[in-house]
Parts: structure tokens; sequence; C-alpha cells
């Protein structure tokens, strides 16, 4: 059994991996609209991640006697300056995703909650690598700039996502 605030908390984590997979979703449509079928795919895989997040917050509650909320959503930003920005703001995204698991260690070790710190430490790591998967994409895009043959080959490349 985990504490109310430790719940609480969770529960808190459990709506931003929801909202993430609504930000990568939103992404996704932006990259559409603009003839980014790679991004699109890309971030369609990568909202599909974020839930696979929130499923194991949600399993992790019910697991330890806690009740998971389902929460509603704000709607997410739906509007981008160019390919450069949707990746800018993915990482800022992913920067704020672990400044929230690093909080809920935080917790965790404050109550001396084995248990949950443990779960914790896959998102810890998780967060490591995808900050630093956004970092090198945005690397990639910084590279290449406005120019339409380096977009088309980033483009190209995200579409391989598995």
């Amino acid at each position: 059994m985990i504490s109310e605030k430790m719940a609480a908390r969770l529960n808190e984590q459990l709506k931003e991996e929801f909202y993430s997979a609504s930000i990568y979703l939103a992404m996704g449509a932006w990259c559409v609209s603009n003839d980014f079928v790679g991004g699109a795919h890309f971030f369609k895989k990568q909202a599909a991640e974020e839930l696979g997040h929130a499923m194991k917050i949600f399993d992790y509650l019910a697991e330890t006697g806690a009740r998971p909320v389902v929460p509603a959503l704000e709607q997410p930003p739906a509007e981008y300056k160019n390919l450069l920005d949707v990746f800018e703001k993915a990482l800022e995204h992913e920067r704020y995703i672990t400044g929230c698991i690093n909080k809920l260690v935080d917790l965790a070790q404050e109550e001396k909650d084995h248990a949950t710190n443990h779960f914790l430490q896959w998102f810890v790591e998780e967060q490591m690598e995808e900050e630093s998967m956004f970092g090198g994409l945005l690397a990639q895009l910084r590279m290449v700039g406005t120019d339409s043959r380096g977009l088309f080959l980033v483009d190209r490349e995200l579409a391989r996502r598995q």
C-alpha cells in the first residue's frame, strides 16, 4: 500500500503521461498538415509510447491498492512555426516530464517508499533516453535549417521509427 500523498502524485503523473500522448498526437497532426509524413509517423509512435507509460502508472496504482484516476485533459497546442519548432517544443516537454519524475522520486525517498522508488527508476532511465533522442533530432534539424532537401532527408529518417 502506498500513501495517499504518493497515490495523488502518481495520479498527477498519470495525467501528465496521457497529456504527453495528446501533445504528440497534435504534433503528428501538424506534421500531416504540413506534408511531413515521416514526422507524423514518428509522433504517432511517440504518442503510443506515452500511453504505455500512462498504463504502467495506472497498473502500479491498482497493484498497490490505490485507485487510478482517469483525467480530463486540456487541448494541446496545435500550431507550430516549422518542424524545428515542433521538436524544440517536444524536447521542452520531455524536460518538464523529467522534472515531474524527479519530484516523484524525491517524494518516494522522503517517504522511504522503496517499492515506488524502484518502480520510478524505469521512468528515470526512460526520460534520459527521451531527452537524448529529441536532442539528437534537434541537432539534425538545426544542421539542415530550412533547406528543403535536408528536411526531406530528416523526415524520411523519422518515418523509419519502429
